[in-house]
């Protein structure tokens, strides 16, 4: 790969799905070495495989990509002299390239149905071999080409791999990697229904497109000697090829997209109100780490300091308690009326406030969301941290250690005690409902969690959470006087 060669990486998605995390980091990563290098960052869209494309995947990948911060120089939307950015668009150029590897005696015509390839793979995987194409078709005749074409069999087109070969390449993240021809069959690069297969089209655009470094997921280890030999049959140079280790859960396992413990697609946290920074530097230190400790960058700082040398060598450790932390950390940050905003669909969602609030509402749904900004990670937590808000005072259950607390001798004197003063308190904010609450003290002489305790137990149903008179502010006096009476009468 010549040294001064401006970069130009890509990330190239298949429309066959939506934005997930292990594709979402393969994209970003792409992106900061671009950055870093005032490189070019290329977007093509991979969609040969027809049959497995989905409705809206294309848009899904761009729009999110887009929300988590990600922009790119070239691609669908943004033309340029290399398009055009989807493959299924670049036939006219895949077809004669075919052609000339099948001139050169470099490919030729496999007339093998699915079901001879099947039998083919059994007997081989039966006889303990590792399952790759025997070349039947390698030594076809003229006529017996001709026979099989009359028979109305469809060609596909294999590349004829090269015998007694070793394919090396110095990988940014493996170092040097080594791969014995032998051990690969004569793959397929041209489909029956015409297409390219991915590996040939893989091949031929990132030469045309002028990639200088392909950045992928280890998975696709396998498929850079194949790529590798497509660019020898041409005579072209090969790129500098990197590939990230995988992702892993939290039981060192391959992240799966069928794995339910962790969210796996970027849309589901756009949804959950996780914020898009948040989320970029989240995914950026999975497999990638900075000199030093620290953990939170923008995304200014990861472009400058960004080098591929530092890529791990061992999987990435997909840890939810560190993306809730990390998320946090920028939640914390917002201004308030940020976090709200974060904050509203979702109790709108669950049906606690309506979509088309009074000032008095909305001033009220600020000081509820101020409670928890602190601790508060993503928008639609809001809903199960503020539970208690909205509860009514006959669906209020205690568990044992509340109940324990509750059944102090002292208990009732100071529930009675806190309702008077609830009643008459005026206005109903948490300065005055502190003052209450010293009063209670000096009339009943009871103090310390003997006091608080059973008074933040009954009025907010928690024995932990936000600091008290704030807690009773935002419920309110007809919430709070609903709840403490209730107590009482079931505690007579």
């Amino acid at each position: 790969m010549s040294e001064n060669k401006k970069v130009r990486v890509r990330y190239a998605p298949s429309p066959t799905g939506y934005l997930h995390i292990g594709n979402a980091r393969t994209a970003l990563f792409n992106y900061l070495f671009a950055r870093h290098n005032d490189g070019d960052f290329i977007i093509r869209i991979e969609d040969t495989d027809l049959k497995r494309n989905v409705d809206g995947g294309e848009e899904s990948q761009l729009r999110n990509l887009s929300w988590l911060g990600i922009d790119w120089d070239e691609g669908v939307d943004k033309p340029g002299k290399y398009g055009p950015y989807r493959q299924s668009e670049r036939k006219d150029i895949y077809d004669p390239l075919l052609e000339q590897l099948l001139d050169e005696g470099k490919a030729y015509k496999c007339y093998c149905t699915e079901e001879e390839l099947e039998a083919e793979r059994e007997a081989q995987k039966a006889r303990g071999e590792m399952p790759r194409y025997s070349g039947k078709c390698r030594h076809l005749t003229d006529a017996e080409r001709a026979e099989k074409e009359a028979q109305g069999l469809k060609p596909s087109i294999r590349f004829l791999v090269p015998e007694n070969e070793t394919i090396t390449f110095k990988d940014m993240v493996k170092d040097d990697v080594s791969f014995d021809t032998n051990g690969i069959g004569d793959f397929v690069i041209g489909k029956k229904d015409g297409m390219p297969t991915y590996n040939f089209a893989v091949a031929v655009d990132d030469h045309l497109m002028e990639m200088t470094h392909i950045l992928r997921g280890d998975d696709h280890i396998s498929n850079t000697p194949k790529q590798i030999m497509i660019y020898n049959a041409f005579g072209w140079e090969a790129p500098t090829f990197g590939h990230m280790t995988l992702i892993v859960n939290e039981s060192r396992k391959k992240l799966s997209k069928r794995d339910g413990s962790i969210i796996q697609f970027i849309e589901q946290y756009r949804d959950l109100g996780y914020l898009p920074e948040a989320l970029f530097n989240f995914i950026a230190m999975l497999g990638w780490s900075p000199e030093g400790e620290e953990e939170i960058f923008s995304k200014e700082e990861f472009i400058k300091m960004f080098d591929p040398k530092r890529l791990s060598k061992s999987p990435a450790l997909f840890d939810k308690q560190k993306l809730t932390w990390v998320n946090n950390q920028y939640v914390k940050k917002l201004p308030l009326n940020d976090v709200v905003e974060l904050s509203l669909p979702h109790l709108v969602e669950a049906g606690v406030v309506p979509a088309d609030m009074s000032d008095a509402e909305r001033e009220w749904v600020h000081k509820l969301v101020s409670l928890y900004h602190e601790q508060m990670s993503y928008g639609a937590e809001i809903v199960g941290l503020s539970e208690m808000f909205f509860a009514d005072a006959s669906e209020m259950t205690f568990d044992a250690e509340e109940q324990e607390v509750l059944s102090a001798e002292t208990v009732p004197t100071v529930i009675e005690a806190f309702a008077k003063e609830a009643e008459s308190l005026e206005p109903f904010v948490a300065d005055e409902v502190k003052a209450a609450i010293k009063r209670v003290q000096k009339d009943t002489g009871v103090k310390g969690k003997g006091l608080f305790m059973p008074i933040r137990i009954v009025t907010t149903g928690e024995m932990h959470g936000p600091e008290l008179p704030l807690a009773i502010e935002v419920l309110g006096r007809e919430k709070v006087l609903s709840r403490l009476h209730t107590w009482l009468e079931n505690n007579k």
